[in-house]
């Protein structure tokens, strides 16, 4: 299971300090020059001159007519989403940066105000996905100077930046001016934009696999903020997770068409700086939850976050959902969790079939303030329990005595998301988030790929994402992959090439075994086959999933020597029914014993008859011939 500290701005189970809270209101209440993040920055607010700074009333009168200019007839940054919410924690996306281009794997995080990634000079930053990134290798970058309207570096030559948030991680570094691009599938043309270049991170920033964060609120340095003012986008963007066991997803940056059954929910910029709905009631099985109506209005009210793994509610409201839900489940057995840290509520006897989860568990409803509804399926708000098949447990918690209601990433799955800021509102359409574009009949139109993107040159079509396994354990994947090498002859180098595919996949170097080797042009096709570990003769389908998943969100990362990959396509087979060694010899141990028994009986009878004729025959002597004298035994 995920850690439950996934840039959770105000769902941490650790109550943040009495001074960052102070801090935190300080800045809500007084709308101060500043990136309105999670938590206040421990030192004066960075404040670069690209926009006005907080998203009060007077800037949204302001910026209104000037960001109705980019509503209509504007592309949009069409982005795949990858990994999984509770396996990863989060989801990201690719974003490049440079030129020529260098790739990272961001989370998106829509509570999040500025974009960084660990740059090369960088003192503590863990290992992540990819490489850091290297200002001198491109051309176009550019250091955001010193000024009188942000923090500086020590020797006072570059505007610098520092986020800290509630699970006590944090971020920070330099300030820098590139060429962003958005991806293979993306209508807008890359932009220069500023980033954060990271010199320090600490907590789950470090531990993290991703490079770092695409922070999408609402802020001078966030990215949405920056396109919008550049006028290069609508004041929009929408983001569509993947369902339980499935990860992925889909995201917009910019307007995009509304389906017309999409719900909406004000949201208010004044009533806090974070996205916000006006959450009502919560209904479980169709009854409201008896609490006081306005109890999710505390704080900061109903907050949507995005970079937030699970759901948070205000301690009265939790108890009475939990107690809910589980009035509705009596028949299923109450269980520990998976992880002893927490007290989480899990129940087991569901069976794995997901679609088959509301024949057991309630259906939930969120009413907005506009008496609309959010139907919300087991999906979103249950997570499987890792270590018990067919058990899963509330991705709901009490958050603290914090009164702000916080909705994560759980209550969103395959939903599509809109975050509609110039009209402020937010939309929810309840979608499979893996076909999204066939059901918005948006076609794949072709976009501007990054130069220097290996996958832009590659002669063949990637492989989706899994979509889902069908419910059988699986005894073979077999994948078919397409190699850019830079060596003019593969094949010596492919036992390396196996492990190293091992190592990426996280599986013993034994299962993964080289079928099949073919050169087409600069590309080498090369199948695959992964079995199971050691002597089973079957993986799980979670298993599986994880092993496709890596490879079809180019999670394997192969060193410069061995070039870039595709995957082409990828299929599983059921186990064969492994049969004993004794089954499996049967028929050879039977042809032994009767050969044996046969060599048995010829050599008896042939012993047989030689003795038999040798007694037979009695030797010849003359008459005359002595013998040996003979002695009569006494009586």
């Amino acid at each position: 299971m995920a850690s439950r500290c996934c840039r959770r701005w105000l769902g941490s189970l650790r109550p943040l300090s009495l001074a960052l809270l102070l801090l935190a209101v300080a800045v809500a209440a007084a709308a101060a020059a500043g990136s309105p993040d999670r938590t206040a920055p421990s030192r004066p607010p960075l404040v670069l001159p690209l926009t006005l700074s907080y998203p009060n009333a007077s800037r949204v009168a302001s910026s209104r007519s000037r960001r109705a200019l980019a509503e209509g007839g504007r592309p949009s940054a069409r982005m795949r989403l990858h990994d999984d919410l509770l396996t990863n924690g989060y989801y990201t996306t690719r974003l490049y940066i440079g030129s020529p281009p260098q790739e990272f794997a961001l989370i998106v995080d829509s509570g999040s105000t500025v974009t960084y990634v660990p740059c090369a000079t960088c003192e503590q930053c863990g290992n992540h996905q990819d490489p850091r990134f290297q200002p001198d290798l491109s051309s176009t970058y550019s250091p955001v100077k010193c000024n009188v309207d942000c923090n500086c570096n020590n020797d006072k030559s570059q505007c610098t930046y520092e986020r800290q948030y509630a699970e006590m991680s944090s971020s920070s570094g330099v300030l820098g001016e590139d060429i962003v691009s958005f991806g293979t599938e993306s209508e807008l043309k890359p932009q220069r934009a500023v980033f954060g270049c990271e010199n320090s991170e600490t907590g789950d920033l470090f531990s993290q696999h991703a490079d770092g964060i695409m922070g999408l609120g609402r802020g001078q340095l966030s990215i949405m903020d920056q396109l919008v003012d550049k006028g290069v986008i609508g004041d929009s963007f929408s983001m569509c997770y993947g369902g339980m066991d499935i990860g992925g997803g889909a995201m917009v940056l910019g307007a995009m068409p509304t389906p017309p059954d999409m719900i909406f929910s004000p949201s208010d910029p004044v009533r806090s700086p974070y996205y916000n709905i006006e959450l009502k009631e919560i209904h479980v099985a169709g009854k409201a939850l008896r609490v006081d109506p306005t109890i999710f209005e505390g704080k900061y009210g109903t907050v949507l976050d995005s970079g937030t793994t699970y759901a948070y509610l205000p301690e009265p409201a939790f108890v009475a959902f939990k107690d809910a839900v589980t009035s509705k489940v009596h028949l299923l057995k109450k269980i520990r969790g998976p992880d002893p840290n927490y007290k989480d509520i899990c129940f087991a006897g569901a069976g794995r079939n997901v679609s088959k989860l509301s024949e057991v568990f309630p259906n939930v409803d969120m009413v907005f303030g506009n008496g609309q509804k959010l139907s919300l399926s087991p999906e979103n708000y249950l997570f499987r329990h890792s270590k018990v098949e067919g058990a899963y447990c509330l991705g709901v918690f009490q958050n603290g005595k914090d009164p702000t209601t916080l909705l994560g990433g759980i209550v969103v799955r395959n939903t599509l998301v809109t975050y509609d800021r110039h009209n402020e509102k937010i939309g929810f359409w309840k979608t499979n988030c893996s076909e999204l574009w066939e059901r918005l009949h948006i076609g794949g139109a072709p976009s501007p790929t990054p130069s220097g993107d290996p996958s832009s040159q590659a002669d063949f079509s990637p492989a989706p994402a899994p979509s889902g396994l069908p419910e059988f354990d699986v005894g073979l994947i077999t994948v078919y992959m397409s190699i850019n090498v830079t060596y003019p002859n593969l094949k010596p180098h492919l036992h390396e090439l196996a492990e190293l595919l091992a190592k990426e996949l996280e599986i013993d170097s034994r299962q993964v075994r080289v079928m099949n080797v073919t050169g087409q042009g600069n590309s080498t096709l090369i199948r695959w086959e992964i079995f199971p570990a050691g002597s089973s003769n079957a993986m799980s389908n979670a298993t599986a999933m994880g092993i496709i998943y890596r490879l079809t969100q180019h999670h394997v990362q192969l060193p410069q020597n061995l070039g870039s990959y595709q995957l082409l396509e990828w299929n599983v087979q059921q186990p064969i029914s492994r049969r004993s060694w004794l089954q499996e010899h049967v028929v050879s141990i039977l042809v032994g014993v009767l050969l044996v028994i046969l060599l048995s009986l010829s050599a008896f009878v042939g012993v047989y008859l030689w003795k038999k004729k040798f007694r037979g025959q009695a030797a010849y002597r003359p008459v005359d011939s002595v013998g040996p004298e003979q002695e009569l035994q006494p009586l």
